[in-house]
């Protein structure tokens, strides 16, 4: 997969420029850019803050890196009107707050996609996952499975697997992760191979990560980003969206298996 950015690196360059200008003139008392994302954008996006924050001046506070779940999910948190400039998360999640007023119209930018990847413990035995057929037999053959509560293991667990014909054989082994990452599951060796978004599991240590899932058998899950509309600072906030399709940004998405997003 082969995908544009939507943005030229000299337009990004031109933009933040325009955007330091305007914190120059205009800023408020409290010069933080407060953001919220789901685990998918979470490793490129801790590693972008130091230079957004030479860029702009601006800080970034993180109140986020994971989708969470119940109440404490980020989407919950941001309905509330916890305080926040930059939510990022799925597109879906994206546009149904852009639709309910919770984020401010026009304000999105899809950045990123992103397929589920598949690991194992480091040293482990390395399961082929090549095609359907192989990642059928891996499955089968697993002690045990572990996926993520969020968008991935949903895909797995309701669609793939029953697809698969092998839905019951795997739900007595298979665990459900949703308070960390998978990856630091199959790290503890608590359970034998482990599926997230490819993103989520690269940087974690203690792991050997095999590849991403056959195309007949992926789904790639589109991440965006909005800007509250109760933001103190939406120029900034914009700025630090965009900044992912700076040369920085583009960078950090290839390093963590992340494929720059077409506007749709």
């Amino acid at each position: 997969m082969h995908l544009k950015p939507t943005i030229s690196a000299t337009c990004v360059r031109v933009a933040l420029l325009l955007f330091g200008a305007i914190f120059v003139t205009s800023r408020v008392s409290a010069d933080e850019v407060r953001v919220m994302t789901s685990g998918g954008l979470a490793a490129p996006h801790l590693a972008l803050v130091a230079a957004f924050e030479r860029t702009t001046g601006y800080k970034v506070v993180t109140l986020a890196t994971s989708a969470g779940i119940g109440q404490d999910a980020i989407v919950a948190r941001v309905r509330r009107g916890e305080p926040v400039d930059v939510f990022m998360n799925s597109d879906q999640s994206i546009r149904e707050l852009i639709d309910d007023g919770v984020l401010a119209r026009r304000s999105r930018v899809p950045i990123a996609r992103s397929g589920i990847g598949v690991a194992v413990r480091k040293g482990a035995p390395k399961p082929d996952i090549s095609t359907v057929d192989a990642l059928k037999t891996a499955l089968l053959n697993a002690k045990s499975i572990a996926y993520s509560a969020q968008v991935s293991g949903i895909y797995l667990s309701t669609e793939l697997f029953p697809r698969l014909g092998i839905a019951d054989q795997v739900k007595s082994k298979s665990q459900r992760v949703e308070r960390e990452r998978v990856g630091a599951v199959i790290a503890r060796g608590e359970a034998e191979i482990g599926f997230q978004q490819i993103s989520e599991l690269l940087p974690i240590e203690g792991i050997e990560y095999l590849g991403p899932l056959p195309a007949e058998a992926q789904r790639i899950t589109l991440f965006s980003a909005g800007v509250s509309a109760k933001s103190a600072h939406p120029a900034a906030a914009r700025a630090f969206a965009q900044f992912f399709l700076s040369p920085e940004g583009l960078a950090m998405l290839k390093k963590y298996g992340m494929e720059p997003a077409t506007t749709d």
